[in-house]
């Protein structure tokens, strides 16, 4: 039994050890937003954030996360405000996400939580990245070639953060 953290909501997940997170994530905890791509830890799209940190989830064991740490999926970037009875609560999309949009980043969207977890970390740590630190940051791969939006869009989001800091 393995107790997660994930989308600041505890969990109890009762898997092998050696079953990679990201099918903890989908199957147990029934949060399908993060995909899986090629199983080898190399295209992105399973990437979640562990303590901050874009990771490979596919090939990531459960057993390998540290005690007490904080898993950030796709589901968790966005917030929804509570509601009074009977009525829907507000989305609120993270300024990475409203640059996505703003930019119409996504083309089939397949890669889409992977690359909006990376750049959410990229701009945690970096508000204001260079060219080259996206570049460098963005490694996640997007079989429909959407890099020059994904490189306006990572700017555009850091613009509203310092926007929304302000």
């Amino acid at each position: 039994m393995f107790n997660l953290t994930v989308n600041a909501k505890a969990y109890q997940a009762d898997v092998e050890a050696d079953t990679p997170l990201l099918w903890v994530i989908r199957e147990s905890l029934g949060l399908t937003g993060t995909k899986f791509g090629c199983g080898l830890a190399q295209c992105g799209a399973c990437t979640m954030l562990i303590n901050g940190e874009p990771t490979r989830t596919c090939v990531y064991p459960v057993s390998a996360l540290p005690a007490g740490a904080e898993v950030t999926t796709i589901e968790g970037v966005t917030e929804l405000t509570e509601a009074p009875a009977g009525e829907t609560g507000v989305q609120h999309w993270h300024p990475v996400q409203q640059a996505w949009l703003d930019e119409q980043v996504p083309q089939c969207g397949y890669c889409q939580s992977g690359q909006i977890l990376t750049a959410v970390a990229l701009l945690n740590k970096n508000p204001q990245p260079s060219e080259e630190d996206i570049e460098n940051a963005m490694i996640n791969i997007c079989r429909c070639g959407t890099y020059p939006r994904i490189r306006t869009a990572v700017h555009r989001a850091a613009q509203l953060m310092q926007e929304a800091n302000s």
